[in-house]
């Protein structure tokens, strides 16, 4: 189980309430922003996800927690014939709505608006599914990913891009001394919601990962289930079959 972290401490809407509020308030500057506290390499995180998807040939993809749909718009280079991406927030999606617009993709991607935990969709529906940067915010983890693995088909493949905190001096100070200081006084000066980069920051210090998370998607009931540390441990990619 993962330590619970919410947006607005004060708040009396649930976890799913919270977070859903924070990625409307700051779907406008999200992208923007995600590229300068990132130094831009989530775009290679991601252009890594779409390799590992890619080989498996996927006719079709669920992107969970699409967000501005920058994974699913990506994901079009695996030639899959259809993609979902789903997410909670409607002001992310809409974002990413203009984006698939702009690039004249709306004939493969679909952006849905839909809750992780209780998946519209029926079982087995998906060859692959992805979620990058989402896992963190589900209230339930493990019933999140449980529906994951219910909607899945057989023998498809399960990608998870997520922070994760690195383990080796001097990245693990240094990344503590970014994510504690660096992060959240970023949010404040350029954010709209001045606690939204402070639970970004938050969420991803207490949250599972490596062989913790492994044990987690292992009980859950996926197999083959692998991590692969990035940039010195700053993020991880998960790998995952049913």
């Amino acid at each position: 189980m993962s330590t619970k972290v919410n947006p607005y401490k004060d708040s009396e809407l649930n976890k799913k309430e919270q977070v859903t509020k924070m990625f409307d308030n700051i779907s406008g500057e999200y992208d923007g922003l995600n590229r300068v506290i990132s130094f831009g390499i989530d775009v290679k995180w991601r252009k890594e996800v779409v390799e590992i998807v890619a080989k498996h040939q996927p006719k079709s993809i669920l992107d969970i927690a699409t967000g501005t749909g920058d994974l699913a718009i990506s994901l079009t280079a695996t030639n899959a014939s259809e993609i979902i991406g789903l997410d909670i927030s409607d002001g992310m999606l809409e974002v990413g709505r203009q984006k698939i617009k702009k690039k004249h993709l709306e004939n493969t991607i679909q952006m849905v608006i839909g809750d992780s935990e209780d998946l519209p969709f029926e079982d087995n529906s998906f060859d692959a599914i992805t979620v990058a940067f989402g896992v963190r915010n589900f209230e339930n983890l493990e019933k999140g990913l449980a529906e994951i693995l219910r909607v899945l088909k057989p023998k498809g493949i399960f990608v998870i891009l997520e922070t994760s905190v690195p383990t080796k001096t001097p990245f693990k100070q240094g990344y503590k001394f970014y994510s504690k200081i660096i992060l959240p006084t970023i949010g404040r000066v350029f954010s709209k919601d001045k606690f939204a980069y402070r639970y970004l920051s938050d969420s991803a210090s207490v949250f599972p990962f490596g062989e913790v998370l492994n044990n987690i998607l292992r009980n859950v009931g996926f197999i083959e289930v692998e991590n692969h540390p990035k940039t010195f441990g700053v993020a991880t990619i998960y790998t995952a079959s049913k």
